[in-house]
């Protein structure tokens, strides 16, 4: 007979003395199994003791998470939280050398555990580790040339206590001094500095940065770019992710007046070229972090262009105007003709007819075409870049369309208006970064106008590709199609040069692109004869109870969810599965990724599916909701659903990628006899009803099929022919 669920077997260890198996009653409070475990020692004062997991977390068991104890599970008699934080905060202050290292050691791993950390946060804890920082580390300067390694480890235990207490978000970050930022950002300034205090240092920077504009101010003046650029040069890749995400968070809050500024610095100082040959071009394989971090960059980078394409053209600024007379003087080469020359509707007609030539949509004041927003201004910045730094190619696309029949030109004004709007899109200029992508182009760093780069090598694939399809105006809008698919296409090749993508997009020629839209077309071919579609009709629901059947299948095999915390780098996991009857959903928390599947026994926690009302998925969940505050990104509100079961109850999920979600919410809705409505059912059933279709459809010339299979062939008589064939 199985044991009761709310009883639990574990062992429990006490230094000195032998480890304790016992059953615990979860049903019983915490003080009342602390006071029986302290009596079994005869160890009085109970209200002094708690009981941790006894692992490498050593995390408190507490009201809270006491459901978390496993069967199995060995747990360790401690003093409580309180009491260690009292006695750590006494220790931290000893006028010992060692005892004041140890204590800052302890310290460090404690302050993991929330219950631990807010205990210590209430004896005023993290105004003596600034104080500490502040003044209390200066004391022992003196001794750092000869005790350099004993100093870098005081320091180091100090912050990193600091940085994961305040991880917990317990307390504000804009009640630190001025004196203390002066501390951080001198140990991030010194060009010498102990590798563990200079993450530290830069992480809590980063933090400081973004969550608190006041802070922003206060950490600006005192470092500088130019003082950060030297850690991109080291082979460190932990001190360069550090480094490019406090770069990254004093781009992202800086006021936008101040943003061009800062990029002007950044391009002095040759950042760019930096990353460039220190990161990306390291032997050291980029991790998720870095890429996140330069995917970051990447995206504020190309934001600063979002003032220029929501900016309308003033048709009676002259400097403005000027810019499309210099278009015009590049191409046909005019000689700057005196005013008096010609009467001025003579001029007037000879400003129109080069105007048509350069494929302006109003050729009489061809200013107009760019009060369209996007891409506004930028547009004609990227036309000015591509006629002065490439000027044959500027020059050949224009006089090669001007020569052609009217109907087959390629309008080169309005196509880089239209393109220069595609790519703002494709590049998503405006957007802030999402939270979870890693999705960098390295060639955006190997040139200090990529985006301009970029654009005159689209400019040049459009007209080629306009010539391929020999289009004539009305076929405007196919070309631009065709012209997203190559670059897209491209892009995720991901190439590491502009060259390289240039060369890629040479290979995507327009009849490329026909053959693979003809391979996919064939894939996902449907017939529309009436005796077909009846067809399709009589297989769809077999179809859809095969897909049902697959989901179902894989919620028994289960899937690892990432929790949501405030500190990204520092994961945390809980698994959830369905029983193999499909009645119950088990789950539980992990403590790190598995690499199979985890088996039932090991989730405590259960969820009747009968339980359960509804799916609730996107902004809807009450996990978003909660998050609203933080501005929740677009991405992960798409991988976000939430399960209401009794008493109004959720159980919050956020997938680790767009396929899970599918599959979880589908099997779900399944689960409920709801319709499975995701992205991913649809392209299941499209292509598995395509191969029924296709087999159901084969034609066999008359062939009969046999009812039975056809008799094996006797065994032969000999086995001369089989040789030997070494």
């Amino acid at each position: 007979m199985p044991p009761p669920a709310d009883i639990v077997k574990v062992a429990i260890e006490w230094p000195g003395a032998f480890p304790k198996l016992m059953e615990i009653d979860q049903k019983k409070p915490l003080s009342a199994i602390i006071k029986e475990v302290c009596e079994g020692w005869s160890l009085g004062n109970h209200e002094n003791f708690a009981l941790q997991i006894a692992d490498a977390t050593n995390f408190y068991i507490t009201e809270k998470n006491r459901n978390d104890i496993k069967n199995g599970s060995i747990l360790r008699l401690t003093t409580s939280p309180y009491q260690t934080a009292v006695q750590l905060h006494e220790r931290i202050q000893s006028s010992s050398m060692d005892a004041k290292l140890e204590s800052l050691k302890d310290l460090a791993n404690a302050s993991r555990d929330i219950t631990f950390a807010q205990e210590f946060i209430n004896l005023d804890g993290i105004s003596l580790l600034t104080q500490m920082v502040e003044s209390g580390t200066e004391r022992y300067q003196k001794l750092q040339k000869i005790m350099k390694p004993c100093f870098g480890d005081l320091l180091s235990f100090t912050l990193t206590a600091f940085v994961e207490l305040m991880d917990h978000g317990i307390v504000s970050w804009d009640t630190f001094s001025v004196a203390f930022i002066k501390k951080i950002a001198g140990y991030v300034n010194k060009s010498a500095m102990d590798t563990a205090v200079l993450q530290r240092s830069l992480a809590i920077l980063e933090s400081m940065v973004l969550n608190s504009q006041d802070l922003y101010h206060k950490v600006a003046q005192e470092i500088t770019i130019g003082q950060l650029i030297p850690h991109l040069q080291g082979t460190d890749q932990d001190i360069q992710t550090y480094t490019i995400a406090v770069i990254n968070a004093l781009f992202l809050k800086a006021p936008e007046e101040k943003r061009q500024e800062m990029a002007h610095i950044l391009a002095q100082k040759q950042l760019r070229s930096i990353i460039l040959s220190n990161v990306i071009r390291s032997p050291t394989p980029i991790n998720d972090e870095m890429a996140h971090q330069l995917y970051v960059l990447q995206v504020l980078t190309f934001n600063l262009l979002e003032d220029r394409m929501m900016t309308k053209m003033d048709p009676q600024d002259q400097a403005q105007r000027d810019i499309i007379f210099e278009l015009r003087r590049i191409a046909f080469d005019v000689e700057c003709e005196p005013n008096n020359s010609g009467s001025i509707e003579k001029r007037k007609s000879m400003y129109t007819r080069d105007y048509k030539k350069l494929g302006f949509i109003n050729h009489v004041n061809p200013a107009v075409d760019f009060t369209q927003i996007p891409p506004g201004m930028l547009a004609l910045d990227n036309m000015l870049y591509f006629a002065k730094h490439h000027q044959d190619s500027y020059i050949r696309i224009v006089l090669e369309n001007s020569s052609r029949e009217d109907k087959h030109e390629c309008p080169f004004g309005r196509s880089s208006i239209e393109l220069t709007k595609m790519l703002c899109e494709i590049m998503k200029v405006g957007e802030l970064p999402s939270e979870n992508c890693h999705d960098f182009h390295p060639m955006f760093f190997t040139h200090d106008r990529s985006f301009e780069e970029f654009f005159c090598i689209c400019i040049q694939l459009l007209n080629k590709t306009w010539k391929e399809m020999r289009a004539t105006s009305e076929d405007f809008n196919k070309v631009m199609q065709v012209v997203r698919e190559q670059i897209m296409r491209a892009l995720t090749l991901k190439p590491n040069s502009l060259d390289q993508f240039k060369s890629r997009l040479q290979n995507l020629s327009y009849t490329e692109i026909l053959k693979i839209r003809q391979s996919e077309r064939m894939n996902q071919e449907d017939f529309q004869s009436r005796p077909i579609l009846e067809l399709r009709e009589k297989i769809q629901p077999e179809i859809m109870e095969l897909i049902k059947q697959q989901r179902l299948n894989r919620l028994c095999e289960g899937t690892c969810f990432r929790k949501i915390s405030s500190r990204r780098r520092q994961d945390k996991f809980w698994y959830c599965r369905l029983s193999p009857n499909h009645k119950v959903l088990h789950y539980g928390d992990l403590e790190e990724s598995p690499q199979g599947e985890v088996p039932h026994d090991s989730l405590q926690d259960k969820l009747p599916v009968a339980d359960i009302k509804a799916v609730i998925t996107g902004k809807d969940c009450p996990h978003m909701k909660e998050k609203g505050a933080l501005k929740q990104n677009k991405e992960v509100l798409e991988l976000a659903f939430s399960v209401l079961y009794e008493s109004d109850e959720y159980l919050n999920f956020i997938a680790p990628d767009k396929h899970e979600y599918c599959v979880w919410t589908d099997g779900l809705n399944a689960l409920l006899g709801k319709e499975m409505t995701s992205d991913y059912t649809k392209s299941d059933m499209d292509t598995l009803l395509s191969m029924e279709m296709k087999l159901r459809l084969l034609d066999l010339e008359n062939i009969q099929i046999p009812e039975a299979p056809p008799p094996i062939p006797k065994e032969p008589s000999n086995y001369d022919f089989v040789y030997d064939c070494n």
